[in-house]
């Protein structure tokens, strides 16, 4: 089974990443403890292991990542 796509966003009331799996009308939602300045690999990196630990086949999945904008 593969998901669509994975979106990864801050979730600023716990403080972790937020991994949303789509799969068709199926979303799973997962928190995963890195850093709110991770780099996107190792956000890639988690994102692609949490698939895998969901069921999901990871390979040719989209993973978009949403950081917050910094306020001026």
């Amino acid at each position: 089974m593969r998901a669509d796509r994975v979106e990864i966003s801050w979730d600023t009331e716990k403080s972790q990443w937020l991994m949303r799996i789509v799969s068709g009308e199926e979303v799973v939602r997962r928190h995963v403890k890195l850093s709110s300045n991770a780099d996107d690999a190792a956000l890639r990196a988690a994102a692609q292991k949490t698939v895998t630990d969901e069921g999901y086949e990871p390979d040719g999945t989209e993973i978009s990542i949403r950081r917050a904008q910094a306020a001026s």
